[in-house]
């Protein structure tokens, strides 16, 4: 009891620092688990016109899992991880998802590159693309490999500039939907809401 009767709320530090360490381990856990499988999964598959489609598709479901995750972020009681969550799937995802085309592109036309590329090769010609780096040490050679170049460019401008803002009103939403809803849980592991300061007085 306070000294003016009202119960003390008692701090919940060991919820909070739960909190804290899921928001480093959980998105670190999973862009990891992403990256090991491409370099375990086997890409035995000739680049042809299948391939070509399965780049598509694939990017379909990218931008289908991005929907559904920023429906998640809006309903999520801590919007802000979940926002973490869904860059440290969605960015690698997309990356390695290109990766592995201009890997399988050059396994089945050699000469695509100025030079052969293996898969560590494939995932640091997509970075320098998406970062607008560009040191071209690796450059595409053949129109195919410049096609699909150009697509990730594009690509890459709509993940930055649109998407980034999408994961960031999702945010804002599920944070406005907490402090619209008495006694909610916050990020931190406190209450919004009256219940969080107690009556007036």
């Amino acid at each position: 009891m306070t000294g003016s009767g009202t119960p003390a709320v008692p701090p919940r530090p060991p919820q909070r620092r739960s909190w804290r360490l899921r928001t480093t381990v959980r998105p670190l856990a999973t862009a990891t688990a992403l990256v090991l499988a491409y370099y375990v999964l086997p890409l035995d598959e000739r680049f042809t016109g299948g391939a070509a489609v399965s780049l598509v598709l694939g990017l379909i479901g990218v931008l289908a899992l991005f929907l559904w995750q920023i429906r998640s972020i809006s309903r999520s009681t801590r919007p802000r991880l979940r926002a973490v969550e869904t860059l440290a799937t969605i960015v690698p995802l997309f990356l390695l998802l290109f990766a592995a085309t201009y890997y399988l592109l050059e396994q089945a036309k050699a000469g695509s590159f100025n030079e052969p590329l293996s898969r560590t090769g494939s995932l640091y010609f997509t970075l320098t693309v998406f970062s607008t780096v560009g040191f071209g040490d690796i450059v595409a050679r053949s129109e195919p490999a410049r096609i699909i170049t150009m697509v990730q460019m594009f690509a890459d401008l709509l993940l930055v500039g649109v998407a980034a803002r999408v994961i960031v009103g999702a945010v804002e939403t599920g944070l406005r939907r907490q402090g619209g809803v008495p006694g909610a849980a916050r990020e931190d592991g406190g209450r919004t809401g009256p219940d969080a300061r107690g009556p007036a007085g």
